[in-house]
């Protein structure tokens, strides 16, 4: 996937974009929990990871 795309499927969803670069493991499970305390958390989060 381009870069650019990542980081707008980061932007808009954030656990997707971690889980289609790292799968489902314990980076999804913190980005989840990010987002669902804050959308901004789990965005950062998902940026840095992607």
């Amino acid at each position: 996937m381009s870069g650019i795309v990542k980081v707008i499927l980061a932007i808009i969803l954030p656990p997707l974009a971690v889980a289609l670069e790292h799968g489902a493991g314990k980076k999804l499970a913190v980005n989840i929990i990010l987002t669902l305390l804050g959308w901004i958390p789990g965005v950062i989060h998902a940026i840095f990871f992607t």
